[in-house]
């Protein structure tokens, strides 16, 4: 297929994986930090209710990491991307359906482990096929997805929160918002497959210390950043000298994020991938810092730009890095990553929502997060 695709065809393909990506992850996932602040008010929730609710939809995200590594998964790839899309929509409008703490566990599992489907059926779908027809350098358009969805997702969610409306209606218009994307990718997503690359090859490559090393150090990675990036609008929300930048906080994370892939992937060009990695994980763990121990607007939009404008670019690194690693089919390698990944994130939020109870504040969870991204800096380093 290489040099048969057209080079509006591959275009076409990063923006259909990039309207993929937007609905499941940076709606389906990331609209909860900015609807959370209401939802804790209008139901009374406590910080480690909160906290437990994001740590639902993590664990839901590492069981989809897990099931999407099966090898024995039947169908086709493309049929379980646009199902997972579905889930994910359905799931995230029918939170605005209850105020029962159960529920919102059961969905924000379920909705978690539709978007671990989306993010790696869609990337290995998009990868796999830009690469066959080499214009692989597209693969920063279809990670800036993320940026996109929460960009998107928060512009919807301040402007429904200026005209009054309550934290459901900003449930149900997320989800209709996410329904809407999926019949897009549908449209936009090539109906072909490239063609799956040697399973036999790739399992050996899963053995390789320098992408155990990778994994351990992605881990670290989705506990470093998920910290800041669930509970930086509630953050906001709680500091009265910069409570006002609530509408707009959020929606400056999603555009850091949105050209940051493109910039790293540069970075990584001329450094390497492991070298970039290492770097963003410092920006990153500044920016953690940022959130707790600068209080003032330029520490908040600090605290936005450096932790927004790397965690998609250490994203899409990482799972670069590992399809080159690989060697052969990379869903499992991708899986592997992502459920690691998964992992730090469910940790992350009830540790930091418990220890919030208890101190007053997120400031000591966030000093350790900033402290873990610096383990990750090291071990990708190596």
């Amino acid at each position: 297929m290489a040099g048969m695709a057209k080079p509006s065809e591959a275009v076409t393909t990063a923006l259909g994986g990039l309207i993929a990506i937007a609905a499941a992850i940076g709606v389906g996932r990331f609209v909860y930090t900015p609807i959370l602040p209401p939802m804790i008010e209008a139901l009374g929730l406590s910080k480690s209710e909160a906290g437990l609710i994001a740590s639902a939809n993590f664990l839901g995200y590492l069981l989809g990491a897990l099931a999407a590594a099966l090898p024995t998964l039947p169908g086709s790839r493309r049929a379980w991307l646009f199902g997972s899309l579905t889930i994910s929509a359905l799931t995230t409008a029918a939170m605005g359906l209850t105020e029962n703490l159960l529920a919102f566990l059961v969905l924000r599992l379920a909705g978690g482990a539709a978007s671990a489907f989306v993010l790696i059926i869609a990337s290995t779908l998009v990868l796999e096929y830009l690469a066959e027809a080499g214009r692989s350098r597209l693969s920063a358009l279809h990670f800036a997805g993320v940026g996109a969805g929460i960009a998107v997702s928060a512009v919807l969610v301040a402007g429904m929160l200026h005209a009054g409306q309550t934290w459901k209606a900003l449930w149900l218009a997320s989800g209709l918002l996410s329904l809407a994307a999926m019949i897009a990718a549908t449209m936009l997503l090539p109906s072909r497959e490239a063609p799956a690359r040697a399973a036999g090859v790739e399992a050996a490559a899963t053995t390789d210390p320098a992408l155990r090393r990778l994994i351990g150090a992605y881990g670290l990675f989705g506990f470093g950043y998920i910290i800041t990036a669930t509970f930086l609008v509630a953050i906001v929300r709680g500091t009265p000298a910069i409570a006002l930048l609530e509408p707009v906080i959020w929606i400056v994370f999603g555009l850091a994020a949105a050209p940051s892939v493109a910039l790293w992937t540069g970075i990584a060009a001329r450094l390497g991938i492991p070298k970039a990695f290492a770097v963003a994980c410092l920006v990153e763990a500044a920016g953690v810092l940022a959130s707790v121990a600068w209080r003032t607007p330029t520490g908040v939009f600090a605290a936005a730009v450096l932790v927004g404008g790397t965690f998609m670019g250490l994203t899409a690194l990482g799972l670069i890095r590992a399809r080159a690693l690989a060697g052969g089919d990379p869903r499992r390698a991708l899986a592997l990553m992502t459920g690691a990944f998964g992992l730090g994130q469910i940790v992350g939020p009830a540790f930091a929502g418990f220890l919030s109870d208890q101190l007053g504040s997120f400031r000591t969870p966030s000093i350790v997060a900033a402290a873990t991204l610096v383990v990750a800096a090291v071990l990708a380093r190596r």
